[in-house]
């Protein structure tokens, strides 16, 4: 059986009819949000300790505290693990739900070109919120636990609140997981024929200034973070510019395979 994409639906949907499909389709994401919601506010404890994993790999063993100095602070820490981990589990029903609603308004030559792209970004997003789970946390926090200590004859001690330290980590995997998505942006803007490879290469050093700015932004103010950062977005930029010429030289090849043959205008042939 061939897969096949079928063209933009022929039927003229009045604008009532829309609106009630998305609707439906907004209900259902947030159905399956809150269905998720449920589930992870359940295992909520376990998943907060598996936030927890990297501060505590930090902290020599047998050290560190996690302290809230509310009463309600623990409780809504949960609340949010919860809220958090849903969302990723939800994602491929929210997913889903965007791509029906918006797929038949596109042309069979668009959806070809949109659906990559759709199946990538939570692919690319897992990936840099792991780099930021496995990797940058755990460097990030030895280097920020590094200035304990006495300082003027007085004990210097990291004593991280509940809820800072979720903030902390949630702001972590949201900026590599965001950053990440940056040849998903780059590519969709390429194939909508916005920008051209050409001027993304004659842009290259104002793109490097300007990753720099963003990782200096939306991440922790510290130097350890922002490199961890930069540097893999500065990465993703080349690879995007990579799959763009992959991209030309195909269609270049393509096109040559396609190009008719001229006929011959010598009519006497070899002597």
């Amino acid at each position: 059986m061939v897969f096949q994409v079928d063209d933009i639906d022929e039927s003229q949907a009045p604008l009532m009819d829309h609106l009630v499909e998305l609707r439906t389709r907004l209900i259902r994401a947030i159905l399956a949000l809150g269905l998720a919601f449920c589930v992870c506010l359940y295992f909520a404890s376990d998943i907060l300790g598996f936030l927890i994993r990297p501060l505590t790999e930090a902290f020599p063993p047998g050290e560190g505290k996690l302290i809230y100095t509310k009463l309600y602070e623990a409780f809504f820490v949960e609340l949010k693990v919860a809220l958090f981990a849903a969302f990723f589990v939800s994602f491929p029903v929210i997913a889903n739900q965007l791509w029906a609603f918006v797929a038949p308004g596109l042309y069979a030559k668009e959806k070809k070109a949109f659906l990559p792209f759709l199946l990538w970004t939570p692919v690319l997003f897992t990936s840099g919120g792991a780099l930021a789970y496995f990797i940058v946390m755990p460097t990030a926090f030895k280097w920020m636990l590094g200035f304990q200590g006495q300082k003027g004859g007085l004990e210097v001690e990291a004593l991280p609140g509940a809820g800072d330290y979720l903030g902390l980590v949630m702001q972590f995997i949201l900026a590599f997981g965001i950053s990440f998505l940056l040849p998903v942006l780059l590519l969709l803007l390429n194939r909508a024929g916005i920008v051209s490879r050409q001027q993304l290469i004659g842009m290259r050093r104002y793109v490097i200034v300007a990753i720099t700015a963003i990782a200096a932004v939306i991440t922790p103010p510290d130097v350890v973070s922002q490199l961890m950062l930069l540097v893999p977005m500065w990465l993703l930029f080349e690879g995007s510019l990579l799959i763009m010429w992959l991209g030309e030289r195909k269609e270049a090849e393509i096109a040559a395979a396609e190009e008719p043959v001229a006929p011959s205008t010598d009519l006497m042939g070899p002597l």
